[in-house]
């Protein structure tokens, strides 16, 4: 992968020097406008390389099967070699991007390669024994990962399995202690509907083979030590959070610990939503914030210190001394929380402006932007289509280009540099960078959850201060008071700014019209709005503004691709009618309330009404008696069978298996349908009902689970409902 990364970089030089010809380079035929053109946007073009890249990775992923590996190197070099032998500056250009493309196709095959093959899990009650990856915290109760696990003694799985320990369960467990446990464990749930958020897919490339929760107290075999770099650091981050649990109340702790160590599996949920709902789910995520606090402060500390000396003011070079600690400071704060994406992106962004310091340049720049964004592509390209990889680029290019584009007037306002100008210059830069990076992460975050904040300014506004100036310095403090047993008062210290952030998130989180619920948006759509951004942010002239053509359309999207009508679970334990009147939902036992949510999210609604058992619902579209449902919608109509049996329909629905004489004439969704082909959604059209479901939504790809196969259940052996199961 590091040399992937390598092969990338070089092309950005390759392709630089080949694009950065005179505009008006003599026997040239893009003269005229388009040469004009060329000339105003130097430098320009090497930053839409990444873009491409990651263009690359998104069509992989959209793929029904998987391409050849030959299919990428081989565009890819024809591509390169027209880049070296071209004369016209668009063909040059246009190789570039497909290099680019290649690349990130090529990146996206080789991490599915390496990612272990996939196991299946046994449909009972299994004793799983292996050795502790991590111990999560939850809000009641605890969470273990175990790597290599045994399944009732039997050879050990190549992929790993998270499981759910019983509440009140206290055993004393670590990093790389051996466990035992009896559990019921179930494979990744598969998509809540066709296009919904492939968890399958992120459990693939995470190397988890199943989820479940533990039927009896867990058993440590042996103490163990943590083996290797990544368990030492995840040992150091549960001992933190012992230390942080022992010092504050459950609330503070969980987010004192998510800020310290990265994990956020022990925040309660009525936390989380304020955070959510008040526009401050960034400080939850560590990125480029948290990281640029502490580098600031150890910069900031070591200078500082540094100068108390006269002699070392005079004789060393202390900025650059302070770069190098802010430098390692911020690469152990990346390591103490895990090095996810966001993070990585936003310490690759910190390093180069802190070499900027030592050189005397300015190193915050959309090249920089690149060069972070070409290496993550490069590595780790199962992030590009989630949602940190995509509000954390788009917020960063934002503030890039807008501080471009304002800086003339932020410099007015400095004026003379008088305290009241340097007051308002503060004030507007706060305002304008909550505004910039809130607004421009917006569209993805209504994609992946949603809904809109329409008060996020207001909240980072308050809350941001007190992060950088309060929470985090002490946090900071404690963590260096730790080896020392004198942590106490600095988190403490840092639980009374916490307190103060979360009353800020609840208060705002209250306003009316807090959050809103908006349309989900197509896939095409998001990519659309992502082209559009984009182009709005790295072009220099105004040609630019066409970039907000783009981001219209991609807003104006889900007009143009309405949601199902009908929604049914891989399952058939929920089935979901969308009507004039509202959601209405049949609901089985074990229905999983991730489901549930998920179809909500969809279809832009708060709640969903259930079916009734006799009788119509307002406005007439559902008419149940006899053992069966009527619908009818504004495009056509089904019948959802409960018990009746009937073939008098246009389409009919069963939670249970149709009769074959019915089901070799009518179009029907059943159990059998369900089992075969996943999640089925149903759009209703003036042809006849449309049906798409989940397997041929995804296609046949790696991370697609087979069919399971049917086991003959021991007499008496409990059933796990699906809601009690872990929706990862």
């Amino acid at each position: 992968m590091m040399a992937m990364s390598g092969c990338l970089l070089a092309l950005y030089h390759v392709a630089a020097g080949r694009l950065s010809v005179a505009a008006m380079q003599t026997g040239d035929a893009d003269v005229g406008w388009f040469g004009r053109w060329v000339a105003a946007e130097q430098g320009r073009f090497i930053v839409w390389l990444p873009v491409f890249a990651a263009a690359g990775v998104v069509l992989y992923d959209a793929l029904r099967a998987e391409p050849p590996g030959w299919a990428g190197a081989s565009a890819g070099g024809a591509a390169l070699l027209a880049v070296w032998l071209a004369r016209s500056r668009v063909v040059r250009a246009v190789a570039a991007m497909v290099v680019a493309m290649a690349l990130g196709m090529a990146s996206a095959q080789v991490a599915t390669w390496r990612a272990p093959a996939l196991v299946d899990m046994p449909a009972r009650a299994t004793v799983v024994s292996g050795t502790v990856r991590a111990v999560e915290q939850l809000p009641q109760g605890r969470r273990v990962t175990i790597d290599r696990p045994s399944l009732d003694d039997a050879a050990a799985l190549p992929r790993a399995v998270r499981v759910r320990l019983k509440a009140g369960d206290e055993v004393a467990l670590a990093t790389g202690d051996t466990i035992r446990v009896r559990a019921l464990l179930q494979r990744p749930a598969s998509p809540a509907y066709p296009g919904a958020w492939d968890l399958q897919r992120d459990a693939f490339y995470q190397g988890l083979g199943g989820f479940g929760f533990a039927l009896n107290p867990a058993e440590r075999v042996a103490e163990g030590a943590p083996a290797g770099s990544a368990s030492v650091l995840q040992r150091l981050r549960e001992a933190i959070a012992g230390r942080v649990a022992e010092a504050l109340e459950p609330t503070e702790g969980a987010i004192a610990t998510t800020l310290l160590t990265g994990s956020t599996s022990s925040i309660p949920e009525a936390d989380r939503a304020a955070f959510r709902d008040s526009g401050l789910a960034h400080l939850l995520a560590i990125a480029g914030l948290h990281i640029g606090i502490v580098m600031a402060w150890v910069f900031f500390a070591t200078r500082l210190g540094l100068a108390l000396s006269e002699y070392l003011a005079l004789h060393w070079p202390l900025k650059t001394i302070a770069a190098v600690a802010a430098l390692v400071g911020g690469g152990a704060y990346l390591l103490l929380t895990g090095a996810h994406v966001p993070i990585i992106r936003s310490f690759a962004m910190a390093s180069l402006v802190t070499l900027g310091v030592i050189v005397g340049r300015r190193a915050l720049s959309l090249r920089g932007l690149a060069i972070a964004m070409a290496a993550l592509v490069l590595m780790a390209p199962q992030e590009v289509l989630g949602v940190s990889f995509q509000m954390s680029f788009s917020a960063v290019l934002a503030l890039i280009a807008g501080y471009e584009a304002l800086r003339p007037a932020l410099t007015a306002l400095r004026g003379d540099g008088a305290w009241w100008r340097r007051l308002l210059y503060d004030i507007a830069a706060l305002v304008l960078t909550s505004a910039l990076a809130g607004t421009a992460s917006a569209p993805f975050g209504a994609y992946h959850f949603g809904h809109v904040q329409l008060y996020y300014v207001v909240a980072n506004m308050l809350a941001v201060p007190l992060t950088a100036l309060w929470v985090m310095p002490m946090g900071m403090l404690a963590l260096l008071a730790m080896p020392l047993g004198l942590e106490e008062m600095p988190l403490v210290a840092m639980g009374w700014g916490i307190d103060g952030v979360l009353a800020i998130g609840r208060l705002v989180a209250g306003w009316p019209a807090a959050v809103l619920a908006v349309p989900h948006m197509p896939s095409w759509g998001l990519a659309v709005l992502s082209i559009g951004l984009a182009w709005l942010g790295i072009w220099r002239t105004r040609l630019r503004l066409v970039g907000l053509v783009g981001i219209a359309a991609g807003i104006a999207s889900p007009m143009a691709a309405p949601a199902p009508d009908v929604l049914v679970s891989a399952d058939a334990r929920l089935i979901g009618i969308r009507t004039p009147a509202g959601v209405y939902l049949q609901t089985g036992s074990g229905a999983s309330r991730f489901t549930r949510d998920a179809w909500l999210q969809l279809w832009a609604a708060d709640h969903a009404d259930q079916l009734p058992a006799e009788g119509s619902v307002p406005g007439g579209a559902i008419e149940c008696a006899r053992g069966q449902c009527t619908i009818t919608l504004a495009q056509g109509g089904f019948t959802l069978l409960r018990g009746a049996e009937t073939c008098a329909a246009p389409l009919l629905i069963s939670a249970e298996p149709i009769r074959q004489r019915c089901a070799e004439t009518i179009p029907h969704i059943d159990r059998f349908s369900v089992w075969r082909e996943g999640a089925h959604a149903v759009w209703f059209t003036g042809d006849g009902p449309f049906i798409l479901t989940d397997r041929a939504y995804r296609g046949l790809r790696p991370w697609v689970l087979p069919l399971p196969t049917r086991t003959r259940m021991p007499p008496g052996l409990p059933m796990a409902p699906a809601e009690d199961l872990p929706p990862e």
